[in-house]
């Protein structure tokens, strides 16, 4: 049984390029049949001030499971860094 991967997605409300990213993640995920869980945070209605800091222009960013993880991508899902996160060979 695969384990349930981990996501945050830093987001705003009535962001398209945060709608995209999270439907092309959905996507991805449905296709690979991962199972997957996912908090999205909303940057502008956080009680962090320091999120809208360091994501104020970059949303949507997403991060994998790990805290300390590394970010995975911004403005749009890069497939390459996803798959290479989730251990998966390249699409054909």
């Amino acid at each position: 049984m695969s384990r349930t991967r981990r996501f945050t997605l830093y987001s705003r409300s009535w962001c398209h390029l945060c709608e995209d990213m999270l439907a092309a993640l959905r996507n991805l995920m449905a296709r690979e049949g991962l199972p997957f869980s996912l908090d999205v945070v909303d940057i502008d209605a956080s009680p962090d001030p320091s999120l809208l800091e360091r994501f104020d222009e970059l949303v949507p960013v997403l991060f994998g499971d790990d805290l300390n993880a590394p970010e995975l991508c911004h403005y749009f899902l890069d497939e390459a860094a996803l798959r290479a996160h989730l251990g998966l060979t390249q699409a054909a």
